[in-house]
């Protein structure tokens, strides 16, 4: 628990939510689920920490305003579903944080807008500018406009690179299971937490990292690659159940939920 308690003290805290929290399996938004996640991130926001929510479901949600039954492999046919449900999905997120009277601002980023030096900077600046003016960003791939040469691939990857551009404290990635497991444990009931990684050689040696969503594009081996890259670059990250977006309030107060990535400068501050 000693490096847990270093989480009450972040301050600029990036969330990235995916399509399976967000949707159900027929793309169908969860509207009970994505409100309270809402009104959590606005009492945070009110808490005097800075949040940018890194949102998936584009795609997802298109597949439902449309009423197909999955999402399809063609690629211009997702770039068409993900321009229709982008616009679902930043309006309900700007109804729901209406409520608590919160403005968002929508970033739809591609790999090269962050890979190129001078656009890696713009998009630094505006976030900081947004942050600044008490705004909360919510990003997203945009997904109508990539190819395979400037995609990030799943928004795990997306969240990482915002954690890092911005030198955020922490990088919380909210999924369907409570962090990372020896095996998946929605299969395998005998799969045994990893509650903290110091290294990831050592401790997930013996982790099976297969399996995805069906409406989602990143398996835990996105998240673990997230969270190894936010470890580089001293962002702390913790893998946790947003099934309940309550959890994000107890992550901070440091209880023991999720697998907490732990980076070089907690880990020396914790000595």
């Amino acid at each position: 628990m000693t490096h847990r308690k270093y989480l009450k003290e972040k301050k600029k805290i990036v969330v990235k939510v995916g399509t399976s929290l967000l949707a159900y399996e027929n793309g169908k938004i969860n509207l009970q689920r994505m409100e309270k996640l809402v009104r959590v991130l606005a009492d945070l926001h009110n808490s005097g920490r800075e949040v940018i929510l890194v949102s998936s479901g584009a795609v997802g949600v298109g597949v439902g305003m449309i009423g197909l039954d999955s999402k399809p492999d063609e690629l211009v046919r997702k770039q068409a579903l993900a321009a229709i449900g982008q616009v679902g999905l930043i309006r309900l997120y700007q109804k729901f944080f209406d409520e608590y009277n919160k403005t968002v601002a929508q970033l739809l980023l591609t790999r090269d807008g962050i890979e190129n030096s001078l656009r890696r900077k713009n998009a630094r600046n505006t976030l900081h500018e947004l942050i600044e003016m008490g705004i909360i960003p919510v990003v997203n791939e945009n997904d109508t406009v990539i190819t395979d040469e400037i995609e990030f691939g799943d928004n795990d990857t997306l969240s990482a690179s915002v954690a890092t551009l911005i030198h955020a404290d922490l990088l919380l990635i909210l999924t369907d299971t409570d962090g990372v497991f020896t095996a998946d444990p929605h299969i395998h009931h005998s799969a045994q937490k990893v509650s903290k990684v110091m290294k990831a050689s050592d401790d997930l040696k013996d982790v099976d990292v297969n399996g995805s969503s069906k409406l989602g594009s990143g398996g835990m081996a996105s998240k673990i690659a997230a969270a190894e890259l936010c470890r580089e670059h001293n962002v702390d990250v913790v893998i946790a159940d947003g099934t309940d977006p309550s959890t994000v309030m107890d992550v901070l107060e440091g209880k023991d939920l999720g697998t907490f990535f732990v980076s070089d400068a907690t880990s020396h501050m914790a000595g």
